[in-house]
């Protein structure tokens, strides 16, 4: 993690206070900013939001929270001034994605002080050190600075990770609660279990044996490496370059009782050697992240898929496979084309031996008021069976 930017500012007081900035999304320092207290309606903070100026909150906590919440409300409400409807699916896509980065950049504008225990000094603000220890560390006597919403982010987070992600696919024995994964802060939760159920289900390859490995390439939270190793004796090897990601599936493969047969390596797609079995599950659309988490969604230029396609071959045992996990949001949307995917696995000298799909479940895909419902609707997430193919075959 980089270094956290110091940012000092002076108070009603006449009070110099510095602090490290700190923005998991990436964001850079203030360049223009005010104090803000309870005196201020949300229409002055409105207006100086989308000027660019943020907010640096000296008044009651819970004030600043019902600040934001009226601050999404004129966000939500205001009159889209597009310069013309779109006129494709592509289009309609990146304007949803310009409108979501200036909702962003309006909500980010209240600014929370936090003293260097991780306690925040302002009235009635709850407890966070907990959930700023397991991001930021433990508390290093220096105050800091940091948005608002944000600090939501960091508190959701951490009660997702104690309460964790119910897995359908990972069945407990017999009596016994439901099996969990605890997503950490930054690390994607697997929601969206579809895609779970289907590496749990589809016919595992035939070459695959206790002795012969299993690849998970992009572990995340370790959900698909449970998986795989629930399903029989082989090791399996997992990696990631996302050291979060890694320490975040490191406990729950402990907590799985599973740990003892997933290796974890901090890499970039493929660990050395072969594999009877190699999964992938890569971000789904071709497009550029507005922050770390968002990486597990989109994949500029499609970097992690061509590269998962372009090296499976020379990482499969004879008559392995390869599992691909994609959605095809991407084609409904035009941003990729069936066409092209095609291509890339011919040239990647693989064939297909088969396809398991599954139409989503998450309210987006049947809610009409989404602005990619047309696209979402019509979403089917595919595990791709992949073979070598014969030399000259394409």
């Amino acid at each position: 993690m980089n270094e956290p930017t110091l940012f000092s500012w002076t108070d009603a007081r006449a009070q110099v206070h510095e602090a490290c900035w700190r923005s998991e999304a990436g964001l850079p320092a203030p360049r223009q900013w005010q104090l803000a207290d309870d005196s201020l309606n949300a229409d002055r903070a409105y207006r100086l939001a989308c000027e660019g100026c943020f907010l640096i909150w000296q008044g009651d906590f819970q004030n600043a929270r019902q600040l934001l919440q009226a601050l999404a409300r004129r966000v939500d409400r205001r009159p889209r001034r597009l310069k013309a409807p779109a006129t494709s699916p592509a289009e309609a896509f990146h304007q949803h994605r310009q409108g979501q980065a200036q909702r962003a950049r309006v909500l980010a504008s209240v600014l929370i002080p936090v003293a260097a225990d991780h306690s925040i000094p302002l009235r009635r603000a709850p407890s966070v050190e907990p959930a700023l220890a397991e991001v930021w560390g433990a508390a290093d006597g220096r105050p800091s600075l940091v948005s608002l919403r944000e600090l939501q982010a960091l508190i959701g987070a951490h009660e997702w990770r104690k309460k964790g992600v119910e897995i359908a696919a990972l069945k407990p024995p017999r009596g016994q609660p439901p099996l969990r994964i605890h997503p950490h802060f930054g690390v994607f939760s697997p929601l969206r279990g579809e895609y779970v159920d289907l590496v749990a289900q589809a016919p595992l390859p035939r070459s695959l044996s206790a002795q012969t490995p299993v690849f998970d390439i992009g572990v995340g939270t370790g959900v698909l490496s449970a998986v795989l190793a629930r399903r029989g004796p082989w090791p399996v090897v997992a990696t990631d370059l996302d050291a979060r990601a890694l320490a975040c599936a490191a406990q729950n493969l402990e907590a799985l009782g599973v740990a003892h047969q997933v290796q974890l390596l901090q890499a970039d797609l493929f660990p050395p050697g072969r594999a009877a079995l190699v999964v992938c599950n890569p971000p789904w659309l071709p497009a550029r992240p507005s922050s770390p988490i968002e990486h597990a969604v989109y994949d500029p230029g499609s970097r992690m898929l061509k590269g998962f396609i372009a090296g499976l071959a020379a990482h499969l045992l004879p008559d392995g496979e390869g599992w691909l996990i994609l959605s095809d949001l991407a084609e409904h949307l035009g941003l990729r084309s069936r066409a092209e995917l095609e291509q890339w696995l011919a040239d990647g000298g693989l064939k297909v031996l088969g396809r398991l799909d599954v139409r989503p479940k998450h309210p987006k895909a049947s809610d009409p008021d989404d602005p990619l419902h047309a696209a979402r609707s019509a979403e089917i997430t595919s595990l791709w069976r992949l073979g070598v193919a014969e030399p000259g075959a394409h």
